[in-house]
């Protein structure tokens, strides 16, 4: 039985950088996961592509975490995303910054983040098996190792990084939240976050597959609160609406009751959008009204819209009465969409929830509860929203936890040894 500085459970990003930290802190290392290869998850995030991190400050990265940001200060400013980037681009791995400014690998491929974890670990005394951990070994209150379904690995620390339950399919099945509860840790429900959102009628089945760009959202409680606001670009599916200003929406979305209102003409006010209606209307005044909005709007749209408004699409252009006019004036301006629920939590990018961040310490990232068991990435109940944050709370949460843990290893090898 072979004894280790300390032990990561989790070969996703958290748990990868929280070895590679740990490891150059001089630890020995060893890595469980229960996949056949790390970063399955990774490969998969931004599309295939990998949204790195957001190339902005540190106090930036937490105005767009809505949950427990605040919990995150230490973490975020020791590692900001110009870490991130440097750690990336001195291991040979070139980034770029994109629109919302978002960073990708210059390749374009996930892959390329991911070989550049391997790499490092690879040059550091890490060890990776491949394991289910089925429980964590503790000692007078404090850990001493972990179990698997075939052995038993000592250590004086444990890094837990197992994810949430979002895409169950690459490994992520809520493992780490029986563990921590298990010794004590509360956790809080585990749902959907970044996840598309379900509407009622027939509307969005009827306008599948369209996806606007350049449309303001607003999501708003049954009291008319503005919950969340954004601009950018969202797409009609066969269950209600998706794309990245939906999924900002969702970390939001709190009961039932709630309403999503697209603008769909943000850069015009009403009158010069009722102005421009009526070129329309008069360019087009010898055709039928599904017809004459085609300049205006997509020809999907078209049909949902003259059915709200209650206008024959064979009526004639010339004939919309004025009263009309100002309906479609805003209606467009204002787009409402019943929202009955999000999408199931396995459709979900991230997942909101997970174990509670007051009983964790935010510099050290440490259990208060249990001594040398330490925290990082999504287990922890903290997300963001699209644009590279997420990833960034996992670079953040795993370097505090690595950092952490690997001062204590000198310390904690008596105990073991």
């Amino acid at each position: 039985m072979k004894n280790w500085d300390g032990i990561v459970i989790g070969g996703g990003p958290a748990g990868m950088f929280a070895a590679i930290t740990a490891a150059q802190a001089g630890a020995r290392v060893l890595l469980l996961e229960r996949n056949d290869r790390l970063g399955k998850k990774l490969l998969i995030t931004g599309k295939g592509r990998c949204n790195v991190t957001n190339d902005c400050s540190a106090q930036e990265v937490l105005q767009n975490i809505p949950r427990n940001g605040r919990f995150l200060y230490s973490a975020m400013t020791a590692f900001p995303p110009e870490r991130v980037k440097a750690f990336f681009e001195a291991g040979g791995c070139p980034l770029k910054t994109e629109r919302g400014n978002r960073v990708f690998p210059v390749s374009d491929k996930s892959y390329s983040i991911l070989d550049g974890l391997r790499a490092e670990m690879k040059r550091l005394p890490i060890t990776v098996k491949t394991a289910r951990v089925s429980g964590i070994l503790t000692e007078n209150g404090r850990v001493t190792g972990v179990k698997t379904h075939q052995e038993t690995f000592l250590a004086g620390w444990v890094i837990l990084a197992t994810g949430g339950v979002s895409y169950p399919a690459t490994g992520s099945t809520g493992d780490g939240y029986v563990m921590a509860s298990e010794l004590g840790h509360t956790i809080v429900q585990p749902e959907g976050s970044l996840v598309p959102l379900e509407a009622a009628g027939r509307d969005c089945p009827d306008m599948q597959g369209l996806s606007l760009r350049n449309v303001g959202v607003k999501l708003v409680n049954g009291k008319g609160k503005v919950l969340y606001r954004d601009f950018g670009e969202l797409l009609f599916t066969h269950f209600g609406v998706s794309g990245p200003t939906v999924l900002s929406a969702s970390c939001h979305l709190k009961g039932e009751g709630c309403r999503l209102i697209i603008d769909l003409k943000p850069a015009l006010d009403e009158g010069k959008l009722d102005d421009r209606i009526l070129r329309d209307l008069e360019l087009y005044q010898n055709r039928a009204m599904e017809n004459a909005l085609t300049d205006l709007l997509p020809r999907s749209l078209i049909p949902v819209v003259l059915r709200r408004l209650d206008i024959d699409p064979s009526l004639p252009a010339n004939s919309l009465t004025r009263q009309k006019r100002r309906c479609l004036v805003e209606l467009l301006k204002a787009f409402s969409l019943e929202i009955t629920g999000k999408r199931p939590v396995s459709e979900a990018i991230i997942t909101s929830g997970g174990v509670k961040v007051s009983e964790v310490d935010p510099k050290t990232m440490e259990s208060k509860r249990v001594p040398g068991l330490y925290f990082a990435g999504e287990i922890l109940d903290c997300d963001a929203y699209t644009g590279g944050f997420n990833l960034q709370i996992a670079w953040a949460t795993a370097y505090a936890a690595g950092s952490a843990a690997s001062g204590k290893s000198s310390i904690d090898k008596s105990v073991i040894l």
